[in-house]
């Protein structure tokens, strides 16, 4: 069994060619803002259903034999056959879109959309979502999933990829809102390729990542989340002696973004830009 990707993925050849999704006319920081805003909401509301059930540890068992002939956990079963349903129907010709297990997926089925070039084709290369992976099984769902097992394997899975991966489930919603990084990276670099242009040359993570660094943005963007998922989540009662109660506690999805989404989509832009000008 594959464990989810952290290595460089061989992309086809039509997702390198088209290199970016959307228009190539309103790739600017403003519609790069917009996205990032929009796939917060995704991210809040996959949290939300994913806390309507227990942590169901038996889902991510890696050492189960639950499926005859797989070895890994069910969620890795579960990732794994939906994204080569996905692939057969072309999601992954979308250079937005990054497979957590891209070993064995089939060719689509479909003829590729001719998406606008956008990144650099060394984009087709990075895909960290093993690290992603880890951060969701083993750090984040146990900050806001409830203790316990009320054997509803297969919704809370569906739930899961969700949030991964964005679409099915949380892993998809987080793996895209790291990866949309890449496209951060492009429109930053191409605002201003005169400050990036040097580390770039030399190689420097650290000059890249503090050029990539605005604290009091990410301080906004905390508060953003945290308010959104206060908002979104918010139990109602009639009864106003009842307190706010929330389906997610809305510091998570600040702790969430502070901790793990904004330094992980950094890292992406990191690997993006020191190969910008291969």
């Amino acid at each position: 069994m594959a464990s989810p990707s952290s290595s460089p993925v061989k992309p086809d050849s039509a997702r390198l060619q088209n290199g970016a999704s959307g228009s190539a006319e309103r790739f600017n920081l403003e519609s790069v803002r917009e996205s990032l805003i929009r796939q917060e909401d995704t991210i809040v509301f996959s949290l939300i259903e994913r806390a309507k059930f227990p942590r169901n540890l038996k889902v991510y068992d890696e050492s189960s034999r639950e499926i005859p002939g797989f070895s890994g956990s069910l969620l890795q079963f579960f990732v794994e056959q939906a994204e080569i349903l996905q692939s057969k129907v072309g999601r992954y010709y979308n250079p937005e879109e990054h497979p957590f297990f891209p070993e064995n997926l089939p060719l689509s089925l479909l003829p590729p959309y001719n998406y606008k070039q956008v990144l650099h084709p060394a984009a087709a290369s990075i895909n960290i979502n093993k690290k992603i992976w880890n951060v969701y099984v083993d750090d984040l769902l146990p900050l806001f999933a409830a203790k316990g097992d009320d054997g509803n394997y297969a919704s809370t899975m569906s739930s899961d990829l969700t949030c991964l991966q964005n679409g099915i489930g949380i892993s998809q919603a987080l793996s895209r809102r790291i990866h949309y990084g890449l496209f951060v990276a492009e429109v930053k670099y191409r605002n201003a390729p005169q400050d990036y242009g040097p580390a770039i040359h030399a190689q420097d993570r650290d000059a890249l990542m503090k050029l990539l660094t605005f604290e009091s943005v990410e301080e906004m963007v905390k508060r953003r989340v945290e308010k959104k998922a206060s908002v979104f989540g918010q139990e109602v009662s009639l009864n106003d002696s009842d307190g706010d109660k929330y389906k997610v506690d809305p510091s998570v999805v600040s702790h969430l973004y502070g901790e793990w989404v904004m330094p992980l989509t950094k890292l992406v832009q990191v690997e993006y830009l020191l190969r910008r000008l291969d």
